[in-house]
């Protein structure tokens, strides 16, 4: 079968297609093959190192696929079920893998391959943040940074859904519109306007009730600033770099903030807990809490041009990779 491996960290350059030998599935793993595979931006933190991995590896932690071939001990699924998943083992850039049976899910009809390969991780992501993280309810006033980005369209869509006043940050012109046709009450773009001053002029000062970041370092000290007294931080992403260094006096203690950063590992650490999260995303999905348009498709072999545009912000959507 062909597949990705990198042996070195690194920029783009490192993703290498080769051939790979697949042996037999445990007794509690299955065969898939994979028919469309999810591209994220956490594949770029264990590409760089940022997210260390032991090397060589493969790359990617999301697809969809049909079982090929089953273990001896399987209880959930047969052969001939259409599963997703969106955690480790790493390896998903491949046309085949191997994976344990707790971290699989079934995708229900109604749901394409390639929605499905890329609303698992963003989907459930999305559904323990608004949900679990900081539950949302009527009338919060949220603020999201990269609004127009793959996870972005589905958070705001669903954060409105919910009642929420969805304030959203893009990085670019040809990204407003993109936000605002997705979930996003206001958009503001960051690049040209001071993101904390246009909140005020918005909703006033001390007005959010929860920021959702995944930009990082470039958007931290800003968030803080918008949060009202008791307002909810969570930053669950680092796209411009990683916040180290939090001072609790300055950027906590002043309004009596609460802080989290949340993965998906901790809020799927039980079987129970991935199944029902898939099953309010699927359902959300499928009652037009929100909607997903897969933005570009790339092949294996193209997976280097697909992480320099990852990296570029050049997608507006989300985006799959099919084998």
């Amino acid at each position: 079968m062909k597949s990705i491996k990198i042996e070195k960290f690194g920029g783009p350059e490192v993703l290498t297609l080769k051939d790979a030998e697949i042996g037999k599935p445990g007794p509690k793993e299955v065969l898939i093959k994979n028919l469309s595979i999810g591209l994220n931006y956490i594949d770029v933190y264990h590409r760089t190192g940022l997210y260390p991995i032991p090397l060589p590896s493969g790359i990617g932690l999301e697809s969809c696929g049909i079982i090929e071939e089953v273990g001896s001990d399987i209880k959930f699924f047969k052969i001939g079920d259409r599963v997703t998943h969106a955690s480790m083992p790493i390896g998903a850039y491949s046309e085949k893998q191997i994976m344990p049976e707790e971290k699989l899910v079934i995708v229900p009809d109604g749901v394409s391959d390639e929605v499905a390969s890329c609303i698992t991780l963003k989907g459930i992501t999305a559904e323990y943040l608004i949900h679990r993280a900081y539950p949302l309810k009527k009338g919060d006033i949220v603020l999201y940074h990269a609004a127009a980005g793959g996870l972005g369209q589905i958070l705001c869509q669903w954060a409105n859904s919910l009642g929420a006043e969805v304030i959203g940050t893009v990085g670019s012109k040809s990204k407003e519109e993109i936000a605002k046709k997705n979930g996003c009450h206001h958009v503001i773009n960051y690049s040209e306007k001071d993101f904390v001053a246009e909140v005020e002029k918005i909703v006033g000062k001390n007005r959010i009730d929860v920021v959702y970041d995944g930009v990082g370092i470039k958007t931290f000290k800003g968030s803080i600033e918008t949060l009202k007294i008791r307002g909810m931080m969570v930053a669950f992403g680092n796209a411009s770099g990683y916040v180290d260094t939090i001072d609790v006096k300055k950027d906590i203690n002043t309004k009596g903030l609460f802080f989290t950063r949340p993965s998906i590992a901790h809020y799927t650490v039980k079987r129970e807990e991935l199944v029902e999260s898939a099953k309010k995303v699927f359902d959300a999905l499928l009652t037009n809490k929100f909607k997903v348009k897969v933005s570009k498709k790339y092949s294996l072999k193209d997976v280097t041009q697909a992480h320099k545009d990852l990296e570029a912000r050049l997608l507006t959507g989300p985006a799959v990779i099919i084998p």
